[in-house]
């Protein structure tokens, strides 16, 4: 059983800002000491990545479609464990599937499957009264699913913002958090450098984090949000784990795995260390930049992760 709290943070579509407001919550709450763990919905390593920056903690992928559905609350509660708060960034809208299969592969799907309240990210800058038409019939569409409220970006001004608050209070939505226009800038390395500024530790993402951080800090309910996440129930499940049926026995000889990746972590899913290790591998991370040449001494294999 688990009972992390936690929350799925997602949006009517892609371009609302639910990227930059999942790092900036975990990077504030992980400010506050509190053990954090960010996990993207699909198969998006570049946003695990960073969320993983955020959290201090491997970032982890939650996707139906290559795991299958079954395997998404297992493997939760697994990189979750141990933590005081979890994230799940969701993509593209709430109900979205590219493979036209929103029942198991949605953002939705997935917070469902999690018991997991939903705050929806929404940019309102070319918005007013209609945004609790909007939310309504999010939170209306889906009788299973826990639409828990909102925050709201790129908000114009503190008439706006009034304005759009008053709306939600009619319909009975929690307004979170309001974001200025100019208050989530686009500080992180472009998105083509892919997870690589991560993996090697550059500055300028670990400072474009920390910046959302004191953005959302300053904009956020913080202790609010915790109370919904602290509301979701616990999860009766088994954890994933990485420990095979058949492990092999214990030997002198430990074949080593070298996975591709800079002095901040490999470029491959965390899982994939977790299982080299519990098959008694030893894992080492290898720079495929600056190290040439095959396997080290002794290795058995090089994982490239994609």
């Amino acid at each position: 059983m688990t009972d992390v709290p936690r929350v799925v943070l997602s949006a009517p579509s892609s371009g609302h800002g639910t990227g930059a407001v999942s790092l900036g919550l975990l990077a504030a709450l992980a400010d506050r000491d509190l053990p954090v763990a960010g996990f993207k919905v699909g198969p998006d390593q570049v946003d695990a990545a960073y969320l993983g920056l955020a959290a201090g903690r491997p970032g982890r992928t939650l996707d139906p479609r290559l795991v299958g559905p079954e395997r998404i609350v297992p493997l939760f509660a697994h990189g979750a464990a141990g933590t005081g708060f979890a994230l799940v960034q969701g993509t593209m809208g709430l109900y979205d599937s590219v493979a036209g299969r929103p029942e198991s592969e949605s953002t939705a799907a997935v917070a469902t499957a999690l018991r997991s309240p939903v705050v929806l990210v929404v940019d309102v800058a070319a918005m007013g009264q209609s945004v609790a038409a909007l939310v309504h019939g999010f939170r209306a569409y889906d009788d299973e699913l826990w639409l828990g409220g909102v925050i709201l970006n790129r908000v114009a001004s503190p008439r706006h913002e009034a304005l759009l608050r008053e709306a939600l209070d009619d319909v009975g939505v929690p307004v979170y958090g309001a974001l200025r226009r100019h208050e989530l800038p686009p500080v992180l390395p472009a998105r083509r450098y892919g997870t690589g500024p991560v993996v090697r530790g550059d500055a300028d993402a670990e400072r474009g984090v920390r910046r959302l951080g004191e953005a959302v800090a300053a904009t956020v309910d913080l202790d609010r949000l915790l109370v919904l996440a602290r509301s979701a129930p616990a999860l009766t499940v088994q954890a994933w784990s990485p420990e095979p049926a058949d492990a092999p026995a214990a030997s002198a000889e430990r074949p080593v795995v070298a996975l591709a990746g800079g002095p901040a972590g490999a470029y491959s899913h965390p899982e994939v260390a977790e299982l080299a290790a519990r098959r008694r591998r030893r894992v080492v991370t290898l720079d495929p930049l600056r190290e040439r040449g095959g396997c080290p001494a002794g290795g058995a294999g090089r994982v490239v992760g994609g």
